[in-house]
Formats: C-alpha cells, structure tokens, sequence
C-alpha cells in the first residue's frame, strides 16, 4: 500500500488553513467517514430483488412541470433555473453559470421531463460547475452539443478531471482540492467544497477522480450547490468555517431506496432537511428527483415530504420548488 498523498491545485488558494489538500492513496482519493461501496454482489441482489413500494411506484402519476423558453438566456437579471436533475442555470452580477450539465436521455435511463428549450440554444456561459464525473452528471453528448454555442467557457472542476474534460475538446478548466478557491472573474467567488460521495465511470477507475459541490458568491448572495452527497459532518463543517448563513441552498432529496444502496451516496428528503439546517440556510431548493428513475421510491415522494415538512414547520427557511424551465428571479 502506497503513501498517503494530499493533492492540491498549487495555483489556487484555500479559504482555510489547517488543509493540506486531498487525501490520495493507491489511486483513489478517500471519502468522507467510512464508505461502504456496493459492490456487483449488492447491486445485483438489489436488482433482483422485489421493489416494497413496487405497487405505489407504478401507480404514481407524479410528473414534473416544464415552462418552455429562452427567456432566461437571453434575461439579463440575477436569477436561478432548473433544467432538471442537478443541472441549474445561475447568473449572478451578469455572469452566467451552468451545473452539472446532463440534458438528455441517457443509456438504458430515459429523461422523464423535457427541456425548455434546445440544448444549443444554451448561450452565453461564463462557467461550467462539474460536481463529478458520474455520467447523470457529467454527460459527454450534452456538453459536446453546448461548448461550440459558448465560446469561451471554461469549466470549474474537481482534482484529475482534466484528462475526462479535454476528451471532449475541452481546453479551459481549472480543476480543485475541497476548500480551495478558483480564480474567477472578480464579480464572483466559487469555491470547491466537501460532499461525502464516490466517482466511477469505467471499470477500473474508482475514486480516481474527485467529487464535491460549490459555494458561489456575488457581492449580495451566498449559493450553495452541494453535488451529489450523502448526509455527513461535512454540513457542519461548511457552516462553521463560512461563519455566515447560506441565501440559497441547492440540495438532493432523490434516489434514497434502498438505504442499503444509496445511504452513502445520496441523501433522502429528512437528511437534506438537516443538512440545511446546519448550513443556516435560508431557502431551499430541491433538486435530484423527477427527471431519471434511479432508485426504488415512487417520483413524488422526496417532494411530497418535502412539502409536508414545509407545511407543518418542520422546515426552517423557505422552500421554493421550481418547475423546469421556470425563472427565479434573485432580489
């Protein structure tokens, strides 16, 4: 077994200073906690297996609503729009952001709601945030057909991403350790901060690239896009290095059955709920659910019980669930 290396971005600076950089050993960077990855012998038994909630899954008629346009591209206004799954729009003092673009169907998952509008008449972009190198989340396809339409982009990415992000044709990117930050236009401060998740796209490439979420700041607003992530200390630790609360926070409530399989990839509904609550955020939006069927509970279930916990208090902030293609507008 090999030393323990602590990989950094040398060119970029951290937002705190007991951090060396990421833990590295024998290939793999090493995640948050004690991970337990399933392996073939549990995601076949799972797939074998009869879903509990089979019946109910069946008969949820749960679909997500999408409003049609370009609006939003060619606005000029600060404002957030989901396009699906962990894919979000952002402009913040003018600059333009997309997160984790996967925009179509993919291999065997079909996308269940559509896109407001063409991928290539996605314009405009100053950034591309890459959370990590899963396929639902960096899809080859989607960003092939928006890079010729955005001449310019460059990608904010995790450590050892940069051979997946030229494999497309890709040439500007920076990629980052948790906690440092990227070097952006001055309107903005994007930070890579911990998620506790894996990354795999082959064979033989375990957790050979790194995985994370953002913080986003303008000179009024505080973003939070988390990736995906499992529930973990690292909520806690986001709080008390930033000191200050989060206007907004981006969290997953999808793709948590069974918890034998997803609990140390993603987080459900009531663990998004905490997660938010140790960020100090103020409002909460959704996302990770309705767009591609990976997991064992019915579609509306993760918003359903969001909305319950909104409705009777237990929430503590603003939820604001978005249809696709649907604009808000940041004040």
């Amino acid at each position: 077994m090999s030393e323990i290396q602590y990989l950094k971005n040398p060119e970029l600076g951290f937002i705190r200073e007991d951090i060396e950089g990421n833990a590295f050993q024998n290939g793999q960077f090493m995640s948050l906690g004690t991970y337990q990855h399933p392996g073939f012998g549990d995601i076949l038994r799972w797939q074998l297996s009869r879903n509990p909630q089979r019946k109910e899954k069946k008969n949820d008629d749960f679909r997500l609503e999408v409003i049609e346009g370009t609006e939003f591209i060619h606005s000029t206004d600060d404002m957030i729009v989901w396009l699906g799954h962990a894919s979000f729009f952002i402009r913040l003092d003018g600059m333009s952001m997309l997160t984790d673009p996967c925009l179509r169907s993919l291999p065997m998952i079909p996308r269940q709601v559509a896109l407001p509008c063409e991928i290539e008449e996605i314009k405009g972009l100053d950034y591309i945030l890459m959370s990590h190198g899963h396929r639902d989340h960096f899809d080859k396809p989607s960003l092939k057909k928006l890079i010729p339409h955005n001449f310019g982009v460059e990608m904010l990415a995790p450590l050892k991403m940069g051979p997946l992000i030229e494999s497309i044709g890709m040439q500007r990117y920076q990629e980052a350790a948790w906690w440092q930050e990227y070097k952006t236009d001055e309107r903005l401060n994007i930070t890579f901060l911990p998620a506790r998740h894996w990354n795999k796209r082959g064979l033989r490439d375990f957790n050979d690239m790194l995985w994370g979420g953002f913080l986003i700041e303008s000179h009024n607003q505080r973003i939070f896009f988390s990736g995906d992530t499992a529930y973990a200390e690292h909520f806690q630790e986001i709080k008390e290095i930033l000191q200050e609360d989060i206007d907004l926070c981006i969290l997953p409530i999808g793709a948590y059955k069974p918890a034998s399989i997803m609990q140390y990839s993603h987080t459900n509904p009531e663990e998004s709920i905490q997660a938010f609550h140790e960020l100090g955020g103020k409002r909460f939006i959704p996302m990770h659910y309705g767009t591609y069927d990976l997991s064992d509970e019915p579609p509306g279930e993760p918003i359903r019980k969001l909305r319950q916990a909104a409705a009777n208090g237990s929430l503590r902030g603003e939820l604001v669930e978005l249809k696709v293609g649907e604009i808000y507008r940041l004040t």
